[in-house]
This record gives structure tokens, sequence and C-alpha cells, in this order.
């Protein structure tokens, strides 16, 4: 038995589309340059003939610090020095911040369960409310 064939030729295919390329530029961008930051050596010692001022001492330091300093910490490559609480201001903002926590979570049950007996007082008055109104449409319609 023979499969009979049909022959379709060869066709032809269409040229493809002449699609125009869009010109983008290569992104560029500028590096940031940064200071180098000088870290001196942990054994830096002054050279000769250089004189060396003497560092107070502890208790010379005690007596002519009486005053208190605020805190500040230096920033090196920004150059910024950023003003630090003192100890009692940060103490006394997280006994503010415990005490706050502490009353809400304690007082969030007692305001819920009142919100809850407002919302049944209420939702019984608006009930009441719509019963009365339906038995007046009723009693117009009757008349």
């Amino acid at each position: 038995m023979e499969i009979p064939s049909i022959n379709l030729g060869r066709g032809k295919l269409p040229d493809a589309l002449d699609m125009p390329s869009i010109p983008l530029k290569q992104p560029t961008a500028e590096m940031p340059i940064f200071p180098p930051i000088v870290i001196p050596p942990q054994n830096l010692e002054a050279p000769a003939g250089v004189e060396l001022e003497e560092a107070p001492s502890e208790e010379e330091e005690s007596d002519t610090t009486t005053q208190t300093v605020q805190p500040t910490l230096r920033v090196p490559v920004v150059k910024i020095d950023l003003p630090l609480p003192s100890a009692e201001v940060v103490a006394t903002a997280t006994y503010a911040a415990v005490a706050a926590v502490a009353t809400t979570t304690l007082a969030t049950p007692l305001f819920n369960k009142i919100k809850k007996q407002i919302q049944k007082f209420l939702q019984k008055k608006v009930d009441k409310w719509k019963q009365q109104r339906q038995q007046n449409l009723k009693d117009s319609l009757k008349n």
C-alpha cells in the first residue's frame, strides 16, 4: 500500500523587517574620592629635639575639672562632633519608656472591656430605634 503525498514545493519566506536601532550611550559615573585617613602607629615617639608637653596628673585633672563636660562622639571621616546624651538623660528616657509601655500593656484590656460594653449599649439603642422606625412605617402604610 502506497501512502499518497503532495509536493508543495519550496516556498519563499518574506524578508525580515528593517528595525532601526536606538543608539544608547554607555552610562558613566564619577567615582567618589575620599581623603585618606592617617592612623599613627602605636609606637610613635617624638623626634629628637622636640620637647613634649607633660600631661596633667590625675590629681591635678580632678581639681581643675569640676564642671561636667557633655560627651561627644568624633566621626573621623566627616570631621563632625556628635553630642551624646548624659547618663542622667538616658536613665530618665529609659524610665519614661518603660513606664509608658507598662501603662499601655496594663490599660489596654480595661479599655477594651469598657469599649465592648459601650458598643453593646449603643447597638441596643440603634436596634430599638430601627424597630420603632419600621413600626412607624407599617402604621403609616395601613392608614
